[in-house]
């Protein structure tokens, strides 16, 4: 089984990683993260300009293919600077994948094509704040059929970039008395702004200009053409793409994880201590040893995952498996990064501390890892523990 590139990724990867370092700096990446709670504008519209947000679209619509391993080559590029910025990115191409498979032919003509331009931007709003990683069994959101369309009333929380976004990927139930609730929620495409919508972001650790928000929804009407998918039919569409972009998130802790090892390399060669460079100490060495298995162990999991995608094969258990080895080993390697810079590692002017306070997430959503564990080990045919 080769998992190695195609010669046009490999050159599509090494064109991708110089245009990161020559536009997407670290340096510009702190200056982006210091304006806490205002969206990175400027940011998007350089991934625009580089056509970042056509991946993963069908050309028909202005995209660029679909291609997986295309996706998380740029997942991974861009997270080696950008950390948790990158998310915007991420969001908008899990979004679109959303609506490119599950939309209707006249939602797809004319969206698609803003979308795979840059010209709008899509958040998702699925979380509840009563349920968490149980998100079926805690809905409370609900939508209402009215003349010529829905009511929806509830509330979502950690919706990413909501507050920046012109529309929300929402998950209402629709119908109370279904058997099971995954048969019972509908999919609706909410404008931003609509009347009887509020959107507040949330103070958090890392990811601070992205934004996360609670999202408040007082009978705001949605037209019946602004379902994706069927009625009762939402949860379905959803699990279409959850696996996508479990590939896509493993790819953005691999980013972290190559940011951080570059960083940990450079210090250590270059800071002296004891009359020699720290490079030169065995406990460091030892770290960085330790961050490159964890980086090569990250990256074969990740491109099994996207070789199974990429093959129409079941890629269930193997996309869940990445997204917990690579989130697992690259908020260690940010821990032990810190660690290797000493007091600098702690300070904002490095981007140890950055690694760390937004790769942490990862370990928590888009699924928790111990949710994640639960799956695989039901895959392995043991009774559900949830």
């Amino acid at each position: 089984m080769d998992f190695s590139l195609t010669p046009e990724l490999e050159e599509f990867q090494h064109h991708l990683h110089s245009w990161v370092d020559k536009k997407l700096p670290k340096e510009a990446a702190r200056k982006w993260e210091a304006q806490e709670h205002e969206y990175p504008h400027e940011l998007w519209d350089l991934m625009t300009e580089q056509g970042l947000h056509a991946v993963g679209l069908p050309e028909e619509y202005g995209g660029s293919g679909s291609d997986v391993f295309s996706q998380v080559l740029i997942g991974r590029e861009l997270s080696r600077t950008l950390g948790g910025l990158v998310w915007i990115w991420g969001l908008s191409s899990f979004c679109a994948r959303s609506i490119a498979e599950s939309g209707s032919a006249e939602v797809k003509s004319k969206l698609l094509p803003k979308l795979a331009g840059g010209e709008i931007k899509i958040a998702i709003a699925v979380t509840e704040p009563s349920g968490g990683t149980d998100l079926l069994g805690s809905m409370r959101t609900t939508a209402s059929k009215v003349d010529g369309g829905w009511k929806i009333r509830g509330q979502k929380i950690w919706s990413t970039a909501a507050h920046a976004s012109d529309y929300l990927l929402l998950l209402a139930k629709t119908d109370p008395n279904s058997e099971k609730p995954s048969r019972g929620t509908t999919l609706f495409l909410v404008p931003n702004p609509s009347a009887g919508l509020e959107i507040r972001q949330i103070p958090k650790l890392g990811m601070r200009s992205v934004g996360s928000c609670e999202v408040f929804l007082d009978d705001v009407f949605v037209p019946d053409e602004m379902i994706i998918g069927g009625v009762n039919e939402g949860w379905g569409c959803i699990l279409t793409s959850l696996n996508n972009e479990r590939i896509i998130v493993s790819s953005l802790c691999l980013g972290v994880l190559d940011g951080v090892l570059e960083d940990a390399i450079d210090y250590m060669k270059t800071r002296t201590a004891f009359g020699r460079p720290i490079g030169e100490f065995q406990a460091l060495q030892h770290y960085v040893a330790d961050m490159a298995m964890w980086q090569r162990q990250s990256e074969l999991a990740i491109y099994h995952a996207a070789w199974l995608q990429q093959s129409g094969k079941n890629v269930g258990t193997a996309a869940t498996m990445a997204k917990v080895i690579a989130s697992e080993y690259a908020t260690k390697a940010a821990d032990l990064g810190i660690q290797i810079l000493g007091g600098m590692g702690y300070a904002q002017e490095t981007d140890m501390q950055r690694y760390w306070r937004d790769v942490r997430l990862y370990r928590i959503g888009p699924i928790t890892n111990e949710m994640a564990r639960n799956v695989i080990a039901e895959s392995y045919g043991l009774g559900r523990s949830f």
